[in-house]
């Protein structure tokens, strides 16, 4: 019997319906870059001091001195107490010369912060002033992120399988993009981390709705460019745009709001990418499976068989991709068991090193735009590495790497 890539097979592996597929499901990865590495900007600490409020009637020399110094910077988190500063300002007395400073008593930002605009407009930092006491807040939404992402790690596959490809593909970016808009209009911290949250569920659940689906259509020889250089080039042109955008969008609310609009130019790709053939005929629907291969024959100028599939096929390919899976089906057996447990553990290590380097460019010495730039295209670069899956051994690639 036959199976689905020998049964295609007269589409040839490169036509017109197959480059349609992998460039525009590869573009539609581009947002993830965006969005997956946005926490970057978007909750940027500038640097800040207490405010020293101008009712608080000092004399110059004396706000000057208002904040105390901390290994030789002045403090982000304390000033020395204005009331004292006020009653010694209205004597005339001076600080250094009548008054000796450190003496003062200190006490916490009671007016808010003031912040550097030198490199930041406005972040979620500087909005609900996420620092000192509350400085956990922006590393814990940026973590919530993560945590949508696992979330949405277990459940689109299964998604996918009951729905189908195309629907979870279009309906997770419904989300991402949907969710990232409303994003723009938090009214505090609470409602931005949780809104973060769903983003992160749709993030993953499009990127990987739009492995399968490609992986599906396309043929054995594309296949492997496509899950790993296609959608891992297009993630990584995302990334590169990433601190293109916000060099020039400083303010964060139009900085998100500008990452999420190009996910509305995806809609018309609901009427050009097609269902997962494979997954149709899983359901029974081999009418609709038969309709997408002859409709891709057609755009690929090749006349089709008069018979694609014979009905004992179309069961046999029915009954063999019905079989039911869970993930207990991972540790199933002995050798199964050592390859889940030594893929978690690789996908772990690698997965903290990649995002710790990526989320901590703008603490890095030099311009954070420059520093996320540079990430962005030795990752571009090294993807390129990956044609060597073509003809190498996983294993032995894995290894060397």
């Amino acid at each position: 019997m036959r199976d689905y890539d020998e049964a295609t097979s007269f589409l040839g592996e490169w036509g017109r319906f197959q480059m349609a597929v992998f460039f525009l499901l590869s573009a539609s990865i581009i947002p993830n870059g965006f969005t997956g590495l946005s926490a970057v900007f978007l909750s940027a600490t500038p640097e800040h001091r207490c405010l020293v409020p101008d009712s608080a009637n000092l004399s110059e020399a004396w706000r000057n001195v208002s904040i105390p110094l901390q290994d030789g910077q002045e403090s982000q988190c304390r000033r020395y107490r204005l009331e004292t500063l006020s009653n010694y300002s209205a004597l005339g007395l001076l600080p250094g010369v009548d008054v000796n400073v450190t003496g003062i008593q200190q006490e916490p930002c009671m007016d808010g912060w003031t912040y550097s605009k030198s490199l930041y407009q406005s972040t979620i930092v500087t909005e609900w002033n996420l620092v000192c006491e509350d400085d956990w807040k922006g590393p814990l939404a940026t973590s919530l992120f993560f945590v949508g992402v696992l979330i949405g790690s277990f459940v689109s596959g299964q998604m996918s399988d009951r729905f189908g490809r195309k629907k979870v593909l279009f309906a997770t970016m419904a989300v991402q993009t949907g969710f990232s808009i409303i994003q723009v209009f938090s009214i505090n911290w609470e409602m931005f981390t949780v809104l973060f949250l769903i983003v992160g569920m749709g993030q993953i659940s499009n990127y990987v709705a739009a492995f399968i689906l490609g992986a599906e259509i396309l043929g054995k020889s594309v296949r492997i460019i496509y899950s790993t250089l296609g959608v891992c080039i297009f993630y990584a042109i995302g990334y590169m745009l990433l601190p293109l955008f916000a060099y020039f969008i400083r303010e964060w609310r139009m900085l998100l709001l500008a990452l999420t609009a190009p996910g509305l130019l995806y809609i018309p790709l609901w009427w050009i990418i097609p269902e997962s053939p494979r997954w149709l005929i899983s359901q029974g629907r081999y009418q609709e499976a038969e309709d997408i291969i002859r409709k891709a024959a057609r755009k690929n100028g090749i006349p089709p068989p008069d018979e694609i599939f014979n009905a004992t096929e179309l069961q046999e390919l029915k009954d063999s991709s019905h079989k039911p899976h869970t993930f207990l089906d991972l540790l199933r057996t002995r050798n199964v068991r050592i390859i889940t447990f030594l893929s978690v553990l690789l996908w772990m290590i690698i997965s903290i090193g990649y995002f710790g380097l990526s989320l901590n460019t703008p603490n890095l010495h030099g311009d954070p735009y420059i520093n996320c730039f540079l990430s962005a295209i030795i990752e571009a670069h090294i993807y390129i590495a990956w044609l060597l899956l073509r003809s190498f051994p996983r294993k032995t690639l894995q290894q060397v790497h």
